[in-house]
């Protein structure tokens, strides 16, 4: 049985909608981040970072969501989830997904999280950081748009976690203040990640 911890607004609903999606035994544990429950010792045992996600499984604990997504898919190989079988489309896979992880999700931080990067008491440089957010989202989704997106899902024909990892991001657009619309592939994207039961069920957990 693997456990996975989560929190509300956070990108682990893209692992997990994974674990949803890929059929595997799980416990689901939500911490309140308004409690600041990732900083209690406990759970700082299970993972130094103090954030989410975080997968406790047999032989460890594994973060960050490109790993976890790309362990999910290899582990449940039935649910076919990734092109575990094919080198070059797997690579793919990652590239997306490492783009959603090291650049997309950074811009969306620079809103709510500058004092990761400046000063706390640095009003101006957090102001400024706020200010260019609709603009680098806008950016990384232009690029998403009209060179990464192969259609219908994110790597072709064939749905899996990088269509779960893009509709976590995509999520975040309109408190960015980017209208998804100006995205047309990427909004139809959306909605049909929304119609789906499974994403219903999961993103009902994941209301704040």
């Amino acid at each position: 049985m693997l456990t996975f911890y989560y929190a509300p607004g956070t990108c682990a609903l893209a692992s997990h909608l994974a674990l949803e999606f890929s059929g595997a035994p799980y416990e689901a544990k939500r911490l309140d981040f308004k409690q600041q429950q990732q900083r209690t010792p406990e759970y700082l045992k299970i993972n130094p970072k103090g954030r989410v996600p975080a997968l406790v499984t047999e032989r460890g604990v594994l973060t960050e969501t490109p790993a976890l997504l790309q362990y999910i898919a290899q582990a449940f190989p039935q649910a076919a989830l990734a092109p575990i079988d094919d080198p070059f489309l797997l690579a793919k896979a990652n590239e997306f997904n490492s783009y959603l992880c090291s650049t997309v999700h950074v811009n969306h931080a620079h809103k709510g999280r500058g004092y990761r990067w400046v000063d706390p008491d640095d009003g101006a440089a957090l102001d400024a950081m706020k200010k260019k957010v609709p603009q680098t989202m806008a950016e990384s989704f232009t690029l998403i748009e009209e060179q990464m997106f192969k259609g219908p899902w994110v790597l072709g024909e064939k749905f899996g976690t990088s269509d779960m990892y893009l509709y976590t991001l995509s999520r975040w657009l309109e408190g960015d203040g980017v209208d998804v619309q100006r995205f047309p592939r990427v909004a139809d994207h959306m909605r049909r990640m929304e119609a789906m039961p499974q994403v219903q069920k999961i993103v009902a957990l994941h209301q704040a």
